[in-house]
């Protein structure tokens, strides 16, 4: 039994949904918007931002996250808000696919022209299970 499970991980690992050499559980987000300073990553990541709303995803299905994300951003733009969090969680309890909250927000931050930069927050902020988001 145990050669016919270490045989069949190749085969596995070629047909999940998601790469995990690009996101492991526990593994940081980062992403800087091109045209602006390497800096404000760095100041980002070190938490010198206040943060000044967050959103918890826990317990939604990825369609309601998605959901979620999109509202709890048009509202911080319309307070103007500039530094919010999102609160993914790591993914521990996710089955082979991988982290789906986390993967979800990581994607869909990179696409909004709003997003400056994002990191994942520093450990008493959640740590690699929630990330700061830097807004225009």
């Amino acid at each position: 039994m145990f050669e016919a499970d270490e045989a069949a991980v190749p085969g596995e690992l070629l047909e999940m949904a998601f790469d995990p050499a690009v996101l492991e559980v526990g593994e940081e987000l980062g992403y800087l918007r091109d045209g602006y300073p390497p800096k404000l990553l760095r100041q980002l990541k070190r938490g010198q931002y206040s943060v000044q709303d967050e959103i918890d995803l826990h317990q939604m299905n990825a369609a309601a996250a998605q959901a979620a994300i999109a509202a709890f951003l048009a509202e911080a733009k319309l307070q103007g808000l500039h530094c919010v969090r999102i609160i993914h969680g790591k993914g521990l309890r996710s089955k082979a696919a991988g982290p789906v909250l986390k993967t979800l927000t990581d994607r869909l931050l990179r696409r909004r022209d709003d997003v400056v930069a994002f990191a994942s927050a520093r450990p008493a902020q959640g740590g690699t299970g929630a990330v700061v988001v830097l807004l225009r």
